[in-house]
This record gives C-alpha cells, sequence and structure tokens, in this order.
C-alpha cells in the first residue's frame, strides 16, 4: 500500500472484536447529536420560506416608512432570502479550516463542548429576529450556527472513528450521516403549517436549534476523549488506558494500548501537519485528491438543492401539497441512509458511492424530462416525485455518508485533522455556492436546471473513473468484518 494511507485492521488475521459497550454507545450517541443539529439546520429554513419572507416584507416595509413602496423589491427579497440560505455555508467555510487547530489544541471531545456556544448564540439569535424586527439577527444567527456545523462535520466523524472498533467503524460513521438525515426530517416536520411553520411560531422552530447542544453539554462529560488523541498526540499513557477500558469494558486493554503504541511508533517520523505542509506533500497528495473529489461529487451533485428549496421545487412539479411532498423526500433519505449502514461494510465504499452517483445521474434526468412535459401532462407531477425521491435515496446509498467518514479512514494520525480541514472546506464551499446560485440558476433555466446537475455529477464520475486512466484503481481500503481489499476510487 503507498505511503500516506491508513490500513484499516490488522496486517495477519482478523482484527479483534471490541464488543459494543455502554459507554461507546453513550459516547457516539453525544457525538452525533451535533450532525443532528447539523441537519436540522440543513432543513429547518425550508419549510416556512414563505412565512419567514413575509416578515423580511414586514420588516422592509417598517424601515421605509409610511410614505414608502408597499412591497419590498423582489429581487431585493431573493437576495436577502439566498443570503438567508447561503451564510450558513460561508461559516461553515470559515471553521472547517479550524478542525485540525482546535481538535489538536483542545482535544475531540472538549472541542464539540466549547462548540456548543456557537450552537447557543446562533440559535438564540434566530429565535430572537422576528421580536426584533431584525432580518440581520436572522443571517448573522444562520452564519453562527454555520460555523458551529463546520466545526460539527469534521470533529464528529475524527471522535467517532478513533473511538470505534475497527470492525464496527464504517457502520458507526454512518451514525454521522443517519443523524444529519434525521435532523433534516425533524425539522422539515416541524416546519409543517399546522406545527411551528407558522407567522407566529417560526421563530420557535429556529430557536429549537439550541436544545440538542444543551443535552450534548450535559452528555459528553460522561464520556471518554479518544484514547489515540490522548496517546499517540498528547502521550498520556494513564488517561488513554482509563479511555480505553471505559470504551471496551476489558479489564486488561495491554493489548489494545500495545496497538497504540505500535501505531505512534510508526508514525513518529510522521509528525502532525499543518495545513500548509499537507498540500505540500506529496506522500498525501492522492489520497487528498480522493478526499476532495468526493466531497465535490456529494455537494455538487445537487443535493443540497433538494433539501434547501425543496418545498418550491415541489410547487414547480405541481404538487398540491408541497410541504408534505418534502416531509416524504425526509423519509426516504432517512430510511436509505438506514440501508446504508447495512451495505457500508458489506459491498464496499466504492461501490456504493459510484452506484450512488449513477443512479442520481439517471434520476435527475428523469426529472428534467418530467418537468419538460409537465404542461402537456399533467401527470408527469408524478413521476417527478418519485424522480426526486430516487434522487434523495441513491444520494444515502453512497454519497452522503461516505465523504464524510472516508477522510478519517484515508488519513493516518498525523495529517488527519489537516486533512479534515481541507475536506471540510471543499465541502462547505461546494454547499455556498448551491445555496447562494440555486435561485437564480432555477429562474433561469426552469425545469432545465436538474440538467445542470447531471452534468456535473457526470463530470465527477468521470473524473473518479478515469483520472489518469484510472490510476487512482490502486488505493484501497481494507473492509475489517470481512477482511477483503475494496478498491477505492
Amino acid at each position: 500500500m503507498p505511503s500516506g494511507f491508513q490500513q484499516i485492521g490488522s496486517e495477519d488475521g482478523e482484527p479483534s472484536q471490541q464488543r459494543v459497550t455502554g459507554t461507546l454507545v453513550l459516547a457516539v450517541f453525544s457525538a452525533v447529536l451535533g450532525s443532528l443539529q447539523f441537519g436540522y439546520n440543513i432543513g429547518v429554513i425550508n419549510a416556512p420560506q414563505k412565512v419567514i419572507e413575509q416578515s423580511y416584507n414586514e420588516t422592509w416595509l417598517g424601515r421605509q416608512g409610511p410614505e414608502g413602496p408597499s412591497s419590498i423589491p423582489p429581487g431585493t427579497l431573493t437576495t436577502l432570502w439566498a443570503l438567508s440560505v447561503a451564510i450558513f455555508s460561508v461559516g461553515g467555510m470559515i471553521s472547517s479550516f479550524l478542525i485540525g487547530v482546535i481538535s489538536q489544541w483542545l482535544g475531540r471531545k472538549r472541542a464539540m463542548l466549547v462548540n456548543n456556544v456557537l450552537a447557543v448564540l446562533g440559535g438564540s439569535l434566530m429565535g430572537l429576529a422576528n421580536a426584533a424586527a431584525s432580518y440581520e439577527m436572522l443571517i448573522l444567527g444562520r452564519f453562527l450556527i454555520g460555523a458551529y456545523s463546520g466545526l460539527t462535520s469534521g470533529l464528529v466523524p475524527m471522535y467517532v472513528g478513533e473511538i470505534a472498533p475497527t470492525h464496527l467503524r464504517g457502520a458507526l460513521g454512518t451514525l454521522n450521516q443517519l443523524a444529519i438525515v434525521t435532523g433534516i426530517l425533524i425539522a422539515q416536520v416541524l416546519g409543517l403549517e399546522s406545527l411551528l411553520g407558522t407567522a407566529n411560531l417560526w421563530p420557535l422552530l429556529l430557536g429549537l436549534t439550541v436544545l440538542p447542544a444543551l443535552l450534548q453539554l450535559v452528555l459528553l462529560p460522561f464520556c471518554p476523549e479518544s484514547p489515540r488523541y490522548l496517546y499517540i498526540i498528547r502521550n498520556l499513557e494513564g488517561p488513554a488506558r482509563k479511555s480505553l477500558k471505559r470504551l471496551t469494558g476489558w479489564a486488561d486493554v495491554s493489548g489494545a494500548l500495545a496497538e497504540l503504541k505500535d501505531e505512534k511508533r510508526k508514525l513518529e517520523r510522521e509528525r502532525p501537519l499543518s495545513l500548509l505542509q499537507l498540500l505540500g506533500s506529496r506522500t498525501h497528495r492522492q489520497p487528498l485528491i480522493i478526499a476532495v473529489v468526493l466531497q465535490l461529487s456529494q455537494q455538487l451533485s445537487g443535493i443540497n438543492a433538494v433539501f434547501y428549496y425543496s418545498t418550491s421545487i415541489f410547487e414547480t412539479a405541481g404538487v398540491g401539497q408541497p410541504a408534505y411532498a418534502t416531509i416524504g423526500a425526509g423519509v426516504v433519505n432517512t430510511v436509505f441512509t438506514l440501508v446504508s449502514v447495512l451495505l457500508v461494510e458489506r459491498a464496499g465504499r466504492r461501490t456504493l458511492h459510484l452506484l450512488g452517483l449513477a443512479g442520481m445521474c439517471g434520476c435527475a434526468i428523469l426529472m428534467t424530462v418530467a418537468l419538460l412535459l409537465l404542461e402537456r401532462v399533467p401527470a408527469m407531477s408524478y413521476v417527478s416525485i418519485v424522480a426526486i425521491f430516487g434522487f434523495v435515496a441513491f444520494f444515502e446509498i453512497g454519497p452522503g455518508p461516505i465523504p464524510w467518514f472516508i477522510v478519517a479512514e484515508l488519513f493516518s494520525q498525523g495529517p488527519r485533522p489537516a486533512a479534515m480541514a481541507v475536506a471540510g472546506f471543499s465541502n462547505w464551499t461546494s454547499n455556498f455556492i448551491i445555496g447562494m446560485g440555486f435561485q437564480y440558476v432555477a429562474g433561469l433555466l426552469q425545469p432545465q436546471t436538474m440538467g445542470l446537475w447531471v452534468t456535473l455529477v457526470d463530470h465527477l464520475l468521470y473524473r473518479i473513473k478515469a483520472r489518469k486512466g484510472a490510476d487512482l484503481d490502486w488505493i484501497a481500503i481494507e473492509v475489517p468484518k470481512t477482511n477483503q481489499w475494496h478498491n477505492l476510487p
């Protein structure tokens, strides 16, 4: 295996089968609460779009005075709304660069604890924005919660990947994505007009994001720090041994500690890399390219256009109750994430990712054709719904969960934090482009919009499969459960 890649599992036999302990369950659950909140804030802005835009209109008119215009200019409203959606990604872009520094300085667990300050501040600003008649407060709150989510998107997979038993690393890593889609679904349900998606209650809907933050603040102190961080980064053998005992439930963890010692000896020549050192390293260039391309394939597929704007997409498709169709997409999203949890250790990362991208490409083509024929054939609205549901389902088969945890598998302890930062920045930059640009692109292209995503997905499929004549096929990740090798693009 080329240098720069971390082999998962033992080289001379099956890895030891660590049992699942209560402490491990608590630690993983507490960590993925951050991912739940991340998902909630992706989906929460979707359903109440109309009532929030009306609030923006009233605020703008109030500032113009009685002699001002009768309504906010459509272009101004579009810009304000697009900014409210996309500023979330700007916060994520900025904070994602700090993942490496913060995770090394504070540790994985403490970094997640401190990060909740951003969540509480952001949620409070969004919840109070309407009462203060200030859309600036809502936009600032979205920025702060985006900064929280940017750190979460790196810290959670890193922590879970480092505490998870080797034979469960893929499945537990997928729980990060499951928490994200669950958060999206919860936000979509609560955003119904019959619940919190009303002119009076939407501030509560946005402010509820503080609840998972408070719960995580309560639970995380009872969870152990990553033993790999404690021993390999901080050289704290005693705390690392204690953490291993809590996570494994074993009275004697000398074997596990010996593995950490062996890993540390191998990494003594590979000190923690700064961001600039990683970018200039030839050794890590190939895995870094893979990590970035996987993140781009996830976001440039256009999936967050569905999560951010699905209500308006379903309206365009002629759906009578677009909010319920949006919830249906959220249910599909969650169900197929569970399917991915079951498949990820059996089918392999590469197979699932390519299958997902190919399926999304086909569904996007079907969606485009259905929208083009909608005026002539009204029944095509049902085809559009099926295509969107299929688009979401194929996303969760592979492109959804795999890019988040694959970085922790591709990189060893030294370069991992910096690699997480680069991959996270790539993801959030693409997220911002989609969030900010979709409304303008949709206004220009209408049904052809999804055709744009088809082109992007197809291009990235080509990049993954055929870059330099498919010279990336030698990169491999061992699936410990079966001890078989699966090529990763």
